[in-house]
């Protein structure tokens, strides 16, 4: 369990260095939203680049990453239907608590864990991988048209140079009022702004220039990854300072958590999950280290990951942040019941 202890108190020291720099406001009032952006357009790319470059796909054809896949599917799929059907929430606000809920920090955490604990950095793969490659698209594809669409965001002439735009696809822009768009139009004109937002974001393009390196017939020298691997290396500590950050704003200042989608997320994250992937692997007939690997990557908390989305779609804040809190305080019991039992 030292293992456990080590990569959680390493977090934490992290976390608590960002809470003093913003009580302190060394970087000034705006420096969690500028980390941020950092986070999300260069250092995450970068780390994918090189993680998912350098992994063998054939990981992905285990019964562990199989298991892995259904129970997080699962945690998932569940997580958008209560939020959605039950509490009623919208579109933007069942994504970030969907990442809530699912979303896992495999990332430092769950390699951590991986290597002290199962003596294999590989059995942190296939969630990183999931996560990634579909978790992560489909919760911007969703942003990213709420978006375009308006929703949630500054009037146009406000909006940031090069943002989506689909008005701009679907209406001419000669200041006459625009003419009724034929329904063909329309929908090209939608699938063509969707597709471009896709693959225009930096996590998705990290994501997919990764895929390509790691199916290539052959390895690219190290000297190709260097550049890529020392931005990358930045990605897992400036998220943590941007979440310490988000915690040193004054409680009576900062947006609170709605207490049943944090429920719902805390529940999902330190309960469902882990029992749901125990279930799960017995069930694929996993055991011994297989199946307390994919036991134990379920039960990691959420990623601090989630609230740099977050902030950068200006949606669902508050409970990122406070989602990313308790489950991490939440880590180590969970943490030290599994490996008791198992």
């Amino acid at each position: 369990m030292g293992a456990v202890l080590t990569a959680l108190g390493t977090l934490t020291a992290v976390v608590v260095a960002g809470w003093v720099l913003g009580r302190l406001r060394v970087l000034g009032p705006h420096a969690s939203a500028v980390l941020a952006r950092l986070v999300f357009t260069v250092a995450t790319p970068a780390l994918l680049l090189v993680s998912i470059g350098r992994t063998d796909l054939h990981v992905l054809a285990s019964r562990a990453a199989l298991a892995t896949w259904t129970s997080t599917a699962a945690v998932a799929v569940l997580a958008a239907l209560v939020l959605r059907f039950a509490l009623r929430r919208d579109a933007g606000d069942v994504t970030i608590g969907t990442l809530a809920s699912s979303y896992v920090n495999a990332g430092n955490l769950g390699l951590a864990l991986a290597v002290f604990l199962l003596g294999d950095p590989v059995a942190a793969v296939p969630t990183l991988l999931f996560q990634l490659l579909v978790l992560a698209p489909v919760a911007f594809t969703v942003l990213d048209a709420r978006r375009a669409h308006g929703v949630g965001t500054p009037p146009r002439a406000a909006r940031e140079p090069g943002a989506p735009d689909v008005e701009r696809d679907l209406a001419p822009d000669d200041g006459a009022d625009p003419a009724p768009v034929p329904r063909p139009r329309r929908a090209a004109a939608a699938v063509r702004a969707t597709a471009r937002r896709t693959l225009t974001n930096p996590i998705i393009v990290g994501t997919l220039a990764g895929l390509v390196l790691a199916a290539l017939p052959w390895k690219l020298p190290d000297v190709v990854y260097g550049p890529f691997e020392l931005v990358g290396a930045t990605a897992a500590p400036l998220a943590l300072l941007t979440f310490g950050m988000s915690l040193a704003v004054p409680a009576t200042d900062r947006e609170r958590a709605p207490r049943p989608d944090l429920t719902l997320a805390v529940v999902l994250r330190s309960v469902v999950h882990p029992a749901l992937a125990a279930l799960v692997a017995t069930a694929f007939g996993l055991h011994g280290e297989a199946r307390l690997a994919v036991i134990a990557m379920a039960a990691l908390p959420t990623a601090q990951n989630v609230l740099v989305y977050a902030i950068q779609y200006g949606r669902g804040q508050a409970l990122a942040r406070d989602a990313g809190l308790v489950t991490t305080l939440l880590a180590l019991p969970v943490l030290l019941v599994v490996t008791a039992v198992l």
